[in-house]
This record gives structure tokens, C-alpha cells and sequence, in this order.
């Protein structure tokens, strides 16, 4: 299966170290935050919650370490590879057994590789948790361009041109002919143009979301039912969204300039998209590991390139997928109840993908690799 050529002959081993100045920068800007007042003290429905937001800060200053997530990152194999101009970060964690498959997986926005952290070395090495050797997986966790630890494009490129860079990654990096792909939120989209552009070279490919359109729209009362309650329960998610896909420079002045600012831009995604319990994030989510996510951003100085995913998406159709046909490649779908991009009927999906397993989990929202990691490495 692998037929992997050595990974640092194509690429050269990368360990990130933030210097003391910079986490002492971002530290002083969040203890010098000028608070200020909202209506009704705040709330959650006009955005992110003042009071928690202010709970949130006194943590980061007074109790947080980043040192612990850069060395949870650090254990693994870190490499860069450039291209197509672009230095691209991945993790390359090598399985157990002789034959392991190769996986990709993907992360999104507002997300990092901080959400596979914790179940790389259960894919890589299932027989330390109870699973067999002959399950396992070669490990492989990118960084999409413009995130974390990745270069950035010249200018916004979108998921499909992302797709593009990462099958030069699995197979002419790193030597694969054939890999399976895993992704959420753009993780997904990804998938599907890995599917679909270079069939060839996919084995199959797994998605805890849909966020590709079919061309001819739906075609029965069902899917026409879903298409109008998803327009409407977008209506109240669509701002961030518009901001990024027409005027992401803008909103970066702000944003690169206030660590407060990012982290309550992302903590509002965390929580309205999440399967929490009794409207408490911390119900899903500690302190800790929303801010080794929320610190990627900050410490590599991305949130504006990242961002730029959205325009590039709408530079290169949308959600809109014109193609002739389906996606053929095999497809399981990972369909979690909580999700808030809401699953179309199974037979719109049908249409769009090769759709050979089908779940539909008890629980688990957007985030699904840390909301319910255990559901999504069985579904795997």
C-alpha cells in the first residue's frame, strides 16, 4: 500500500518553538483589554458572552500554557514541503504493521491540526488502544495553506486549488499512489475535489459534512423542504461568512491586531456550532484546548490568510458544484445530529457522491474529531 518514498528527501523535518516574546506580547494585549459594556450585559445572542469572555481572559493570562500544545505538536513528525511556491506543514505520523493505509486528514475554519491531536496516535497505532495492528494508518495532518504553520498563497485560493496541492503532497512528496481522505467544515470540501479531480489516486474518501452543492439543485419535495429550513437557519450564521468571501483584508486590521478579538470571533463558532449541553461550551470544550487552537492563529500570525479560504471559495464557484455527473470515488458520510450546516436528504447526497456507508450519529456537532472523537475514529 504505502510504497512511500522517505519522507525528508522530499521534505525537511520542522519543530515550532514560539520565542518568550511573543507569548509575552499576546499575553500583555489580553491583560490590557479595554472591556466594555453590551446590552443586557452581554448575552449570547448578540455574540460572544462578555462575562465568559472576561472569564476567559483571566485563564489565558493567569493559568494557560502553550508550552504543553507545542509540545503535544512537537512529539509528532513535523515536516514542510514546498508547493507550487507555497511551504506546506503536515504532520507524518507512520502506522503500525507492514501494510498501513495512507489518510489525509483535513482540517477547516476556524479550525487547526490542534483538532486531530489526539486521535493521530490511535489511527497510527490502534493496538495500544484495544484495536489490531492491521487497522492502522499512516497518519498524515496538514496545514491548509495560509493556517498555522503553512506559507500563504500569493492571493486567495479556494478548496479545490487546495485539493490540487495536496495530492502533490500524498503522492509526489510523499510517494503514495493511492489514500484515503478524511475531512469537516472545508476538510470536507477538500475531499470531494480530491475525489473528483483525481480519482486516481483515492482510495475513498470519508466527510462529517456537506458543503458542495448539485448543480441541478433538489428534485423532490424532501430535499426542496431542506433547501428552504437550511436558507433560513443560515440567515443568522451568514455575516462572518459574507465578511470573509468579499472583504477579508478589512476585517484583518482588527483582528490581527486584538487577541481578544480572534479568540471571541472563534469562540462564537465553537459554541453555536457545537453539540453542547445547557448552552456551556465547556460542556465540549476546556479552556485549554480552545486556546491551543485559538493561539495557533495567534502565534504563526494567520487569521487574515486564513480567512482568505472564503474568498477564494467564491472565486471558484461557491458551494456549487458544476460538474457533469458525480463524484464516483466510494464516499462514507458521517452524519452528526448537531451539525450546523444541516445534512440534505440522503438522496440528494446520493446524487452528488458514490455513497457506499452512511451514519447517522447519536451526538456531535461540526467539530466532530473533538466533539466525539471515539464516533469518528469507529466510523473511520
Amino acid at each position: 500500500m504505502s510504497n512511500l518514498i522517505n519522507t525528508t528527501a522530499n521534505a525537511q523535518p520542522f519543530q515550532f518553538h514560539v520565542a518568550d516574546d511573543v507569548l509575552k506580547a499576546i499575553t500583555n494585549r489580553v491583560a490590557t483589554y479595554p472591556w466594555h459594556e453590551m446590552p443586557d450585559n452581554g448575552g449570547w445572542d448578540y455574540g460572544t458572552n462578555l462575562d465568559y469572555m472576561k472569564e476567559f481572559a483571566d485563564y489565558w493570562v493567569n493559568k494557560f500554557n502553550w508550552r504543553k500544545t507545542e509540545e503535544k505538536i512537537n512529539k509528532f513528525n513535523n515536516f514542510k514541503s514546498n508547493i507550487d511556491g507555497i511551504d506546506i506543514h503536515f504532520i507524518h505520523e507512520k502506522g503500525s504493521g507492514s501494510n498501513p493505509k495512507p489518510l489525509l486528514l483535513n482540517h477547516g475554519w476556524p479550525g487547526s491540526i490542534v483538532e486531530f491531536l489526539h486521535i493521530i496516535d490511535q489511527l497510527a497505532h490502534p493496538e495500544k488502544y484495544g484495536g489490531k495492528e492491521k487497522d492502522s494508518f499512516d497518519v498524515i495532518v496538514p496545514s491548509l495553506p495560509g493556517y498555522g504553520f503553512s506559507g500563504r498563497p500569493s492571493k486567495p485560493i479556494g478548496p479545490r486549488k487546495m485539493a490540487a496541492i495536496f495530492n502533490s503532497l500524498m503522492t509526489k512528496v510523499l510517494g503514495y499512489k493511492k489514500y484515503i481522505s478524511q475531512g469537516g467544515d472545508f476538510g470536507g470540501t477538500i475531499c470531494t475535489w480530491l475525489a473528483y479531480d483525481f480519482p486516481e489516486n483515492l482510495l475513498g474518501i470519508h466527510i462529517n459534512i456537506l458543503i458542495t452543492r448539485h448543480p441541478d439543485g433538489p428534485q423532490n419535495d424532501e430535499e426542496k423542504e431542506w433547501q428552504e429550513r437550511f436558507k433560513k437557519e443560515q440567515r443568522i450564521e451568514d455575516g462572518y461568512r459574507t465578511q470573509q468571501a468579499t472583504k477579508p483584508q478589512t476585517l484583518s486590521y482588527a483582528m490581527m491586531d486584538s487577541p481578544v478579538g480572534v479568540a471571541a470571533w472563534i469562540i462564537e463558532k465553537m459554541r453555536g456550532w457545537s453539540d453542547i449541553k445547557n448552552g456551556d461550551i465547556e460542556s465540549i470544550y476546556s479552556k485549554d484546548i480552545l486556546l491551543s487552537n485559538i493561539m495557533v492563529y495567534l502565534v504563526t500570525k494567520t487569521f487574515n490568510t486564513a480567512s482568505w479560504i472564503y474568498y477564494g471559495r467564491r472565486e471558484e464557484g461557491g458551494r456549487a458544484m458544476n460538474i457533469a455527473g458525480k463524484v464516483n470515488t466510494p464516499t462514507g458520510c458521517a452524519v452528526f445530529p448537531k451539525e450546523f450546516l444541516s445534512w440534505p436528504p440522503k438522496s440528494y447526497v446520493e446524487r452528488l457522491y458514490n455513497v457506499l456507508h452512511w451514519s447517522e450519529m447519536p451526538s456531535g456537532g461540526h467539530f466532530a474529531a473533538m466533539e466525539e472523537p471515539n464516533l469518528l475514529l469507529n466510523d473511520i
